[in-house]
């Protein structure tokens, strides 16, 4: 992925670096969590204790509380793939120690909902063979590959999502790792909220191919490294919640408003509310200014 200066009218092509080691990395990405996934520091350089003898690189909680675990390669490595594996079912199996390290870093009344645990491979590169093998095995991973550069930028792109199985009802896609999907928010729902969750549905992914729909219990978050909007589906209308700053928005359409101090589902302080395939086409552009926002 070449990256080039504009000088004028000229290109001027960047070159490529890496860091020093891994820890480099690693303090970097952990100093910036909220800013790249949106989560918070839980432990760096966690134990799994002296029976596994390992030490998961950064443990963290989402914006959604569910756990991340994030594991770092500065050169291409099919260890950095098993040792992942390795540490998410440590952390099935270890529930209480990872909730106890939420309370100490976070405060005794941080929850933390299991339905979904994020692992997040960062690393130069993947081997085809090891993409190949999480894709066969449907491993619930994320992989992630960045680039630095001489004028000191960071590239990061996911290039392997969790694996989605493909639903044969109504184009419904659901992951196999989680507990919820989009067929269980659209259940029972009206057949003219149905249209306008897959209208959504479909118009949000393709904002960015690495886009994912990730079904909560009660909301479906859309994200890439973060979450951009969350959809509550509801008998009668679709509530979108956009991570912008209302603030900064006004005036607000009629459909909108300000939730910031207002208690609601997902994440995201701008509320609008769907009712008509009208209300879609006027959302999307508050939508994509989110997406663009979060470094789309």
């Amino acid at each position: 992925m070449p990256l080039f200066e504009i000088s004028d009218q000229q290109l001027i092509a960047v070159e490529q670096s890496n860091f020093p080691s891994e820890k480099v990395l690693q303090e970097l990405i952990e100093a910036n969590l909220e800013i790249v996934f949106n989560s918070r520091l839980v432990a760096s350089e966690f134990s799994t204790g002296s029976q596994h003898g390992g030490r998961i690189d950064t443990l963290a909680l989402s914006e959604d509380n569910n756990p991340i675990i994030i594991e770092y390669k500065k050169v291409e490595s099919s260890e950095l793939i098993t040792q992942s594996l390795f540490y998410l079912h440590w952390l099935k199996d270890h529930r209480g120690d990872f909730e106890m390290a939420v309370q100490k870093a976070l405060g005794s009344d941080t929850p933390v909902d299991w339905s979904d645990i994020r692992v997040i491979c960062i690393a130069p590169d993947y081997r085809k063979y090891d993409l190949h093998a999480v894709q066969v095995m449907g491993a619930n991973l994320e992989l992630w590959k960045y680039r630095l550069y001489e004028n000191s930028t960071l590239h990061l792109e996911e290039v392997l999502q969790p694996t989605a199985v493909a639903s044969v009802k109504k184009g419904v896609e659901e992951r196999g790792a989680e507990s919820y999907t989009l067929e269980d928010h659209l259940r029972g729902k009206p057949d003219n909220i149905h249209s306008l969750t897959l209208e959504l549905h479909e118009k949000i992914l393709a904002l960015d191919s690495a886009m994912e729909a990730a079904p909560k219990k009660l909301y479906i978050a859309y994200r890439i490294s973060q979450n951009i909007v969350c959809l509550e589906i509801q008998q009668k209308q679709v509530l979108l919640f956009v991570k912008l700053d209302p603030k900064q928005l006004w005036p607000l359409p009629e459909n909108a408003r300000d939730v910031t101090n207002i208690g609601h589902y997902g994440t995201g302080d701008l509320e609008i509310r769907v009712r008509t395939s009208e209300d879609v086409e006027q959302a999307m552009p508050y939508i994509e200014m989110a997406y663009k926002k979060v470094g789309g």
